[in-house]
């Protein structure tokens, strides 16, 4: 996946060395809570939430609905903080290192017909929430937990329309 520019900047400075970075996960559902969105991607084909980099100042929830646009080429408003959690470190096929401060985010579908938007995946489809596409670990368990916490009312943070 590419970098974000404020990533590159920082890599010419200081190559390879670990950064500590803010991400956010997007876990899209539509409006009757039966499907949610995923994408498979281009990097290594496995199916995930949508996923991103948090641009330096930007908020969270921001972040979230920016990369789904990007990735998907739908509109969401994110609903709740589901969890937060942290990823790696990981060393990236070109070598770079880095951990991140992951936020995830649960978010009903505004508009769009989902499609591969921006070079980063190979698809983006609906599932059934009783069927959604193998994911690894880090990924069913976090939709698991935001199935649960729609399902109990509980949350992390309630965000206002």
């Amino acid at each position: 996946m590419p970098a974000p520019d404020f990533v590159i900047a920082l890599r010419e400075k200081i190559g390879h060395d670990h950064l500590w970075l803010s991400g956010v996960t997007v876990f899209v559902f539509n409006e009757e809570r039966t499907h949610c969105l995923f994408v498979q991607r281009a990097d290594n084909q496995q199916w995930t939430p949508v996923t991103g980099i948090i641009d330096p100042g930007e908020a969270p929830a921001r972040a979230g609905v920016r990369e789904v646009l990007e990735e998907t080429g739908c509109t969401c408003e994110i609903e709740f903080l589901s969890n937060v959690g942290t990823v790696g470190p990981v060393t990236h096929p070109n070598g770079d290192r880095a951990s991140y401060l992951d936020l995830a985010f649960v978010a009903t579908h505004v508009g769009g017909d989902p499609h591969p938007a921006d070079g980063e995946n190979l698809q983006a489809a609906w599932f059934a929430i009783g069927e959604p596409p193998a994911l690894n670990k880090r990924f069913a368990q976090g939709f698991r937990h935001a199935l649960a916490q729609m399902k109990s009312g509980e949350h992390v943070t309630k965000f206002e329309r």
